[in-house]
C-alpha cells in the first residue's frame, strides 16, 4: 500500500478519458492525489495516469465496473486505501443510450443498462465510500460530487432512460446531502450541458448548428476543463454552508427564455 499522503485525495470514476479525465487532471493541478477508475486498462488509461503524474499528483488506477454491485465494495475499498483515505468522490462514470429513438420503443434491456451504470452504480458506490469517510477523520474538506446532466430537467424523448437516470442523480444528491451533513461531508451535483466528448461526437453537426443558432447564451461548446473547474471548486470547502445543490455548467442552456 502506498504511504499516506498529506495531500487531499480524490477518486474519479470513468476517468480514463473524456470529462472524467479532465476532472482528474483538474484535481491534480489543484494539489490532489488522484485515483481513477474505468472498465478497461488500456493505452488511454496509461496516458491518463502519465498526465496526472506530469501534473504533480500521485496517481493510481482501479479497474472495475460500478454497475456490477458485487464488485462495488472492492472498488470502493481499493480506491479508499490507494493513498490511505479519500476526501472526495466524483461520480462521473456514465453512458448514453445505444440508440436514440421513440419513447414508445424503449426496451427493458436498454432501460436497465443505462440505469445500472448511471444511477444504481453511483448510489451504491457512494454508500460504500461514505461509510468509509464517516469512519475516518481528515484535515481537509470532504465532499461527494455527482455528475448528472442538463437532461436532469430538460426533456429528450429520444433518450428517455438517460433523462430518468440523471433526474435520479439529482434526488440522490439531496438524499446523501441530508444524511452526510452531520459528518461534515458536502454533497453536490454538477449538471453539464453540451460538452465536447466522444459521447457527443456522434451529434457534433447538430450541436454545432444549435450553438451557432443561440441555444445557449454562451455560444461555444463546453470542455471537460469547465466541468473540472466546477468540481475542484465544490470540493475546496469554500461552499461550506451549501450542500445538496446543483451547479449548472452549461453555458446558460437551462435558462428559460422567451
Amino acid at each position: 500500500m502506498p504511504a499516506m499522503s498529506s495531500r487531499p485525495r480524490v477518486f474519479v470514476t470513468g476517468a480514463r478519458r473524456g470529462i472524467g479525465c479532465g476532472i482528474a487532471f483538474g484535481f491534480a493541478e489543484a494539489g490532489y492525489d488522484v485515483v481513477i477508475n474505468d472498465l478497461v486498462q488500456d493505452d488511454a488509461t496509461q496516458a491518463a495516469l502519465a498526465g496526472l503524474r506530469e501534473r504533480g499528483a500521485n496517481a493510481q488506477f482501479v479497474l472495475g465496473d460500478i454497475s456490477d454491485l458485487d464488485a462495488v465494495p472492492g472498488i470502493a475499498e481499493r480506491a479508499f486505501r490507494a493513498f490511505g483515505g479519500l476526501e472526495c468522490l466524483v461520480n462521473n462514470a456514465g453512458i448514453s443510450v445505444k440508440k436514440r429513438g421513440d419513447l414508445l420503443d424503449v426496451t427493458p434491456e436498454s432501460y436497465d443498462t443505462v440505469m445500472n451504470v448511471n444511477l444504481r452504480g453511483p448510489f451504491f458506490l457512494t454508500q460504500e465510500i461514505a461509510k468509509r469517510m464517516i469512519g475516518e477523520k481528515s484535515a481537509h474538506p470532504r465532499s461527494i460530487i455527482s455528475l448528472s446532466s442538463a437532461n436532469a430537467t430538460l426533456v429528450a424523448p429520444d433518450r428517455a432512460e438517460y433523462c430518468l437516470s440523471k433526474t435520479g442523480i439529482s434526488m440522490m444528491t439531496k438524499l446523501y446531502a441530508v444524511r452526510l451533513a452531520e459528518a461534515d461531508i458536502g454533497v453536490f451535483e454538477i449538471r453539464p450541458g453540451i460538452i465536447r466528448t466522444d459521447m457527443t461526437a456522434v451529434v457534433k453537426e447538430k450541436y454545432d448548428r444549435l450553438i451557432a443558432d443561440g441555444i445557449t447564451p454562451v455560444k461555444r461548446w463546453g470542455e471537460p476543463q469547465d466541468i473540472a473547474r466546477a468540481a475542484v471548486s465544490l470540493a475546496s470547502g469554500d461552499f461550506h454552508f451549501s450542500t445538496g445543490d446543483a451547479v449548472h455548467v452549461d453555458g446558460g442552456l437551462h435558462i428559460h427564455r422567451l
